[in-house]
C-alpha cells in the first residue's frame, strides 16, 4: 500500500487547527495513560495502523504495560483496568460507533459517576479527535514508519 496524500503538507492550516485541539487535550486533566488507552481503543475499532503504531509507542513511553496494551481490545474480559478506565473505554467505543448505537443511556450512566463535567467534555474531545486523526490517516493511507 502506498500513501495517497501527505495531508500534513497539503493543507497546513487544517493540520494547525487539529494540532490546536491536541494542544487543548494535552492541557487537560485526564491521565496520560487513560488518554493513550482511549486512543488505542478507538484506533483498533477504526483499523488505523498508523495511529495504533504511534499510540502504542506513546503509551509505552508514558509507562503503560505491555499486558494492558495487548488486552485493551478485550477490556471487558480482563481485571487489568479500573472502573474509571472501563467507563472511559465504553464511552470511547460508543462514540466511535455512534452511527450504530447513538450512545445509549446505559453507557452514559456508566461513565457519568467517574468523571466531572469538564472531564467528560475533555474525554469526548479526545475521542472525537482520535477519530478525526484515524479518518485522515486511513483516507490518505498514512503509513507507519
Amino acid at each position: 500500500m502506498q500513501t495517497r496524500l501527505d495531508f500534513y503538507t497539503a493543507d497546513k492550516d487544517a493540520i494547525k487547527a487539529l494540532m490546536g485541539v491536541e494542544n487543548q487535550i494535552n492541557k487537560g486533566t485526564l491521565d496520560i495513560l487513560l488518554k493513550e488507552l482511549v486512543r488505542l481503543r478507538a484506533s483498533q475499532i477504526n483499523g488505523c495502523a498508523f495511529c495504533l503504531d504511534m499510540h502504542v509507542t506513546d503509551a509505552r513511553k508514558a509507562g503503560e504495560s505491555e499486558r494492558r496494551m495487548a488486552t485493551v481490545s478485550a477490556w471487558r474480559e480482563t481485571p487489568f483496568f479500573s472502573d474509571r478506565e472501563r467507563a472511559a473505554l465504553a464511552w470511547t467505543e460508543s462514540l466511535t460507533l455512534v452511527s450504530q448505537n447513538h450512545v445509549p443511556d446505559t453507557v452514559w450512566e456508566a461513565v457519568r459517576p467517574h468523571f466531572t463535567d469538564a472531564e467528560l467534555v475533555e474525554l469526548t474531545l479526545l475521542i472525537t479527535s482520535i477519530n478525526t486523526w484515524n479518518r485522515f490517516a486511513i483516507a490518505f493511507r498514512k503509513m507507519p514508519v
